[in-house]
């Protein structure tokens, strides 16, 4: 976006940046690299409590090793070790994970390490490839890249259901469980084939991903108020989340690529209507999920972290944005970021309601973070 005009929020927002960044660096992500990681098992723990122990393990998911791997490689070179730790992770990814018998990636395994859940789903796969893209670029490694397109492979094989979509979850043996497609892993794949083009020419890839985002705004975008409902159109019970409709946002108006697409339109002229009713003031706090159907009465009124970043993120790419920018960093900074850590979820009352800090949640962060410092830049 343009950058010629800049308020006198600037300073301030440089300075407030500053801090977070520092917080991140200096207090989020130590947690991971000390009490949130079991070195027996080479993985995070999924979620540590307010006293930085380690909830009871029940299980290690695929996704979680993956959004760790992400989070890792993109510190190499800012944190100590932070290589060291992006190549454990992803040896366990292959180690725990992979079914070397189907292919694929198993969901979860349990506390001592055996397959739990081995159902595939799109979610998992998308943050393999998301993961993998963003380490193969630091490292270099072969390995690497033939498991990027081992996972590329198996989505377009497996997952693809022949008109631009891809099912949300699969049988352990790839048989059909019905689910068809829904739009959280479907983001997720379109935010892993874009992190594969950053780093790689890739024709197949590119218009696997154009192909999506028409099947998206032709089966998920609502006609009337034109926001990215979570099933398809036409399912019952079906709903809309602003955290979803800001990551979207993002990823569309980020992509020289899908800016200017339908959906890119769509959720452009959304932005305005999502932030009216899916945004409460003067709090700034992002709301969960939201009905159309029932005059947009908010289905979960729950304030989480990762809405929170990706609504700052979102608005990094909006025009004359300085000042809400300046002020959506500081809800950000006053409502979710302590001196321990970060809450996860405020209830309705903006009281705290979630008080474990979960092993996904910083690659909300580090996405925001990198957006904010390319809005500086």
């Amino acid at each position: 976006m343009p950058h010629a005009s800049r308020s006198k929020s600037l300073p301030e927002l440089t300075a407030l940046f500053t801090e977070v960044q520092q917080h991140f660096v200096n207090v989020i992500v130590p947690l991971w690299q000390g009490p949130g990681w079991n070195a027996d098992m080479a993985l995070p723990y999924e979620a540590l409590d307010a006293a930085h122990h380690p909830l009871p393990a029940q299980r290690y998911r695929a996704m979680a090793c993956a959004r760790q791997l992400y989070l890792f490689s993109s510190l190499i070179g800012v944190v100590d070790n932070a290589e060291e730790r992006a190549a454990a992770l992803f040896r366990s990814l292959q180690r725990h994970f992979h079914d070397a018998e189907h292919g694929g990636w198993f969901y979860s395994i349990d506390a001592q390490g055996k397959p739990l859940d081995q159902r595939k789903d799109l979610y998992t796969h998308a943050f393999i490839l998301f993961a993998c893209a963003h380490y193969w670029e630091k490292s270099r490694e072969p390995l690497v890249e033939s498991t990027l397109n081992a996972a590329l492979e198996v989505i377009g094989q497996r997952f693809a259901t022949g008109d631009g979509l891809y099912e949300a979850c699969l049988d352990r043996d790839w048989m059909t469980l019905q689910t068809g497609p829904l739009q959280n892993p479907l983001m997720h794949l379109a935010e892993a084939f874009l992190a594969t083009l950053q780093v790689r020419q890739d024709s197949a890839t590119q218009q696997a991903l154009l192909e999506l985002c028409t099947a998206m705004h032709k089966r998920f975008i609502d006609p009337q108020h034109g926001v990215l409902m979570e099933k398809p159109l036409g399912v019952v019970d079906n709903w809309y989340e602003p955290g979803h409709q800001f990551e979207w946002y993002f990823l569309l108006q980020s992509s020289a690529l899908l800016r200017g697409s339908k959906l890119h339109s769509a959720l452009d002229k959304a932005f305005a209507f999502t932030e009216q009713f899916g945004v409460e003031q003067p709090s700034g706090a992002v709301r969960a999920m939201l009905d159309l159907e029932m005059d947009e009465r908010a289905k979960d009124s729950t304030q989480r972290i990762w809405a929170q970043a990706e609504y700052l993120r979102a608005l990094t790419l909006r025009p004359h944005s300085e000042a809400v920018v300046l002020h959506q960093l500081q809800a950000l900074q006053q409502r979710f970021l302590h001196a321990g850590g970060w809450h996860e979820c405020r209830d309705e009352q903006g009281e705290v309601s979630r008080k474990d800090m979960p092993s996904t949640t910083p690659y909300h962060l580090a996405t925001c973070y990198r957006g904010l410092a390319d809005y500086l830049r």
